[in-house]
């Protein structure tokens, strides 16, 4: 095999639930309190990842992280049966199946050493978050493990945020190929914080030995942050030569675009004007938080969310877009909506690594045929519904963690990834 692009999806876990835990994250907030769906959202996730597979792209797998967590509870001096609705809530956070937070990724193109850096977010600002990244670390310390090909880093110190790719992207003419690797930052403005901060952008970059010469730190706008794009890939995604991007994503476009043309000459940028599609609009059919592929048989595809079609004016730019003679030429909508309802697409559910397969664990790996074993497990075992009242009781508990151990252990990596 050679370096290609491997999409790694998170598996949505069995305790996903609607707490509305995500200040800034408007889907998640408009759904706090309703009833969950956990098997299919467990199965509209693979259905993605095998139409993915069907596309000739590479798949691989995070597995749902340990819930409760018992040990992050324990450290605030309380368990599952005493903690606070709140504080329980988060411990049973399935926000792990967003891998797009899992961390940032710099390929060996880009990095000094030639190896592909992984450095794990540590996800500071939200409570239900912070304390993911140690079963994450383990994960990506285990998928990533051939130390000539990959270093796997902690994550960078509080109280700097960073909240991984989702506000990272890469522009290169091949992915093989040396890379411009941009980092975008926000600043709090109005009602919702800012969470990636350009100190833990700077750090990462450090980190990962990039050229400082081609490496940029992009201000994401106050209006986008104000409107609900808590991450940039909820409102510009990058692949290979092209950037998707809303008008009013960055703060400083015009001195963005320059410097993107200056480093890379041959550079696309798609920009949606704000007159065509309104933040608003952008936001609410996540029209950005699309994965943007290039096709094996040339050209890129588009796998956004099914809710893009419901946005009347969305879906007309989209379709016009495609109708012409641009880099984009096909839009594969998935159904991702118990995602969605909790404020992630299809962007949030992968993270995207550039490498060969071939030095990848492969249990992390999938193709159609291994993603039937784990469907038959979620069907099996995963919960078909969860109440937020639901959370404190001990069956649904022993349930999910039943349902975890059956996954960890039909994938091998039981041993491995204890409770």
């Amino acid at each position: 095999m050679s370096v290609c692009e491997i999409n790694f999806d998170g598996i949505v876990g069995p305790s996903h639930n609607y707490a509305g835990l995500s200040l800034g994250n408007l889907a998640s907030a408009s759904n706090a309190g309703a009833p969950s769906h956990p098997r299919a959202a467990a199965l509209q996730g693979i259905d993605k990842m095998r139409a993915n597979i069907r596309l000739g792209l590479h798949q691989g797998i995070f597995i749902p992280h340990w819930r409760p967590d018992a040990a992050w509870l324990a450290a605030l001096g309380t368990s599952v049966s005493e903690a606070e609705p709140h504080i329980r809530a988060a411990a049973m956070s399935a926000s792990p199946m967003w891998a797009a937070n899992a961390a940032t990724v710099s390929p060996a193109a880009d990095t000094a050493d030639g190896r592909c850096h992984l450095t794990v977010a540590n996800l500071v600002t939200m409570p239900h978050r912070s304390h993911e990244w140690p079963q994450t670390l383990a994960q990506l310390r285990l998928a990533f493990s051939d130390a000539d090909h990959f270093a796997v880093h902690r994550p960078v110190p509080p109280p700097f945020g960073d909240e991984g790719a989702a506000n990272h992207m890469r522009l290169t003419q091949r992915h093989d190929l040396p890379g411009i690797e941009i980092f975008v930052y926000g600043v709090t403005a109005g009602p919702f914080p800012a969470r990636q901060h350009v100190e833990a952008s700077k750090a990462v970059a450090r980190i990962h030995r990039l050229s400082p010469d081609r490496t940029l730190f992009v201000r994401q706008s106050d209006a986008a942050i104000a409107a609900g794009a808590f991450h940039n890939d909820v409102v510009a995604v990058a692949n290979e030569h092209v950037l998707f991007t809303h008008e009013q994503a960055f703060a400083d476009r015009d001195q963005f675009y320059a410097q993107l043309r200056t480093l890379l000459p041959s550079v696309e940028i798609i920009e949606v004007p704000a007159a065509a599609v309104s933040l608003a609009d952008a936001i609410r059919s996540y029209l950005f938080n699309a994965q943007l592929v290039t096709l094996p048989e040339g050209g890129m595809a588009l796998v956004l969310p099914a809710e893009a079609q419901g946005v009347g004016r969305v879906w007309q730019w989209l379709e016009d877009m495609v109708a012409g003679n641009g880099p984009i030429r096909r839009l594969a909508p998935v159904d991702v909506r118990q995602s969605m309802a909790n404020g992630g697409g299809p962007a949030c559910l992968r993270l995207r690594v550039v490498a060969d397969p071939a030095d990848v664990d492969p249990r992390f790996l999938v193709d159609e045929a291994r993603l039937d074993g784990i469907t038959a497990i979620v069907a099996d075992l995963w919960p078909e519904t969860i109440a937020p009242q639901d959370l404190h009781d001990s069956r649904l508990i022993a349930r999910i963690e039943q349902s975890w151990l059956t996954l960890v252990d039909h994938l091998g990596l039981s041993r491995d990834l204890g409770p």
